[in-house]
């Protein structure tokens, strides 16, 4: 998956990139490196956030989607989308208008911020409505993040409670105790998968595989970062991470900017050089693909 919520002003620097012209240069450049790489590798469009069916026409329009096999979104009716819950097949039958590729659900979540028995509806009824309709659902995610740790948004505590729901959106808690929807989550797997991000060296890993395990899960979506590639021994942490994983159909996303690369010294920031951008995809796709 090249970049995650490309549409997203938390994600990448659309100020720096009117019509996404950047964003379409460096899939359509990633698309074709991965493809020289490894023909069998299917090739995902960044999950999008918020589903703009606008979005997806530009990117066609731009001749980005040439060389991608599949189109990827995200949706949070209960915490930060302005659509219920119940309009899900609405907002995929958007996307399905503007383009014959397959639709994964790469992002769908729902927070305990105000509640467990929130996010335990929340799962219930997402999978209620999405399985069967599309391949891939991979539900965000297994753990909450620490609250020691910087959520991977650009205005942080500005954006008040929308911030900090991003630390409530895990099957289990910080301790590592289970919440209501670990064990509802029982219930729609393999059909359900999972989306977790590992930070660099992140000692969760382990834990992590061992609980996906219990949790009967086939499939997940994280991703390797391009900023991390430049930090020492980072081929070594990349390798731990993608063995461990190995038993797991990976859906594995390259996005975040190295300060140096940017426009802007920014991990959202557009690179100043698209095709490193691509040969690092090329580079991990040689690495690590089956």
């Amino acid at each position: 998956m090249f970049w995650n919520e490309p549409n997203n002003k938390s994600h990448w620097a659309c100020e720096l990139d009117l019509g996404w012209r950047r964003y379409a240069e460096m899939t359509r450049l990633a698309s074709a490196a991965v493809a020289s790489e490894d023909p069998r590798v299917l090739k995902v469009l960044g999950g999008i956030s918020p589903i703009d069916a606008s979005f997806v026409s530009n990117m066609s329009q731009q001749n980005a989607l040439a060389q991608i096999d599949v189109v990827a979104v995200h949706g949070f009716p209960l915490d930060w989308n302005h659509w219920q819950i119940n309009e899900w097949p609405n907002k995929l039958n958007e996307i399905k208008v503007v383009t014959p590729l397959p639709i994964w659900i790469t992002e769908v979540g729902v927070s305990s911020f105000g509640a467990e028995e929130v996010q335990d509806f929340g799962l219930a009824r997402s999978a209620e409505l999405l399985i069967g309709h599309t391949e891939r659902i991979h539900w965000y995610s297994l753990y909450d993040l620490p609250r020691a740790w910087p959520a991977t948004t650009r205005h942080r505590e500005a954006e008040g409670s929308a911030y900090y729901r991003h630390f409530y959106m895990g099957l289990f808690r910080e301790d590592g105790s289970a919440k209501l929807a670990a064990h509802t989550f029982r219930d729609f797997t393999p059909a359900l998968g999972l989306c977790q991000w590992f930070h660099f060296q992140d000692p969760r890993l382990g834990d992590a595989v061992r609980r996906m395990d219990d949790l009967g899960v086939t499939y997940l979506r994280t991703g390797l970062s391009w900023a991390d590639s430049l930090r020492p021994d980072a081929l070594q942490w990349f390798d731990e991470q993608m063995k461990a994983l190995d038993k797991f159909r990976v859906t594995l996303t390259f996005c975040f900017t190295p300060e140096s690369h940017g426009l802007e010294a920014h991990h959202t920031s557009p690179p100043k050089c698209p095709e490193e951008f691509a040969d690092f995809c090329a580079c991990m796709v040689r690495r690590y693909a089956r």
